[in-house]
């Protein structure tokens, strides 16, 4: 079943010389449960085609649908709901609230989705113990490895019990052995919770793991492999 259906997506933007096609008529689906990896050079379109699929951008012409609602004409506060709802986001940066320890950072999701604070706190728990990071979780991430930090990001990806999770370059920040270790986490996920990972990367790391790789040249897909 189709979680991400694009249907002849472009996105063109206007500069003072020529238009440029960051994406260029791309369709495709993308079935619960699948290990994407969406790759190809700089400028290729993989993560402006993220930002699409994830609603934080708008496409030129064309259109999204997630879990088979149209994503692509929801007004603002409705998209940024149902983003909150269905999409979970791992970032290069980890993008964590400083402030916050990694137990915190978690709920922060569950917050605004406004669950009830022992709903919170048992969901964090349970989503730290699977990341590995139970004993970690009054720590902040200034506290944290890079690696570490990136798992507090997938777990709170996960917070919302989303329909699939999207992670821009996760592993660009990590050394070898971080990025090893997020990998088989990831696999892990994916095969004990059924959850669907899409990623736009360039490191072959990330390549060799994934069982579906998606090549974009010039906003284009050029080709699309699934391995057995």
């Amino acid at each position: 079943m189709a979680v991400i259906e694009i249907f002849n997506v472009k996105k063109t933007y206007n500069t003072s010389v020529v238009p440029v096609h960051a994406v260029n008529d791309v369709s495709l689906s993308i079935d619960k449960k699948e290990f994407t990896a969406i790759i190809g050079p700089s400028g290729s379109g993989k993560t402006t085609l993220l930002n699409i699929v994830g609603g934080l951008d708008k496409p030129t012409s064309g259109f999204v649908k997630i879990d088979g609602v149209n994503i692509t004409d929801l007004p603002s506060k409705k998209m940024i709901d149902f983003r909150l709802n269905h999409i979970g986001f791992v970032f290069q940066a980890y993008n964590l609230i400083p402030v916050f320890t990694a137990q915190e950072n978690i709920e922060f999701i569950m917050l605004l989705q406004k669950l009830d604070s022992d709903k919170r706190e048992k969901r964090a728990e349970e989503l730290l113990s699977s990341v590995g990071l139970l004993d970690r979780a009054n720590s902040r991430p200034n506290q944290l490895s890079g690696g570490q930090q990136q798992r507090v990001a997938v777990a709170r990806a996960l917070a919302s019990r989303p329909s699939f999770v999207l992670a821009d370059e996760p592993t660009a920040n990590l050394d070898s052995e971080s990025t090893n270790e997020l990998l088989t986490l990831m696999e892990e996920l994916n095969r004990e919770y059924d959850m669907t990972f899409v990623f736009a990367t360039h490191d072959q790391r990330v390549i060799d793991r994934a069982r579906r790789v998606i090549t974009l040249e010039d906003g284009k897909i050029l080709s699309d492999i699934t391995r057995s």
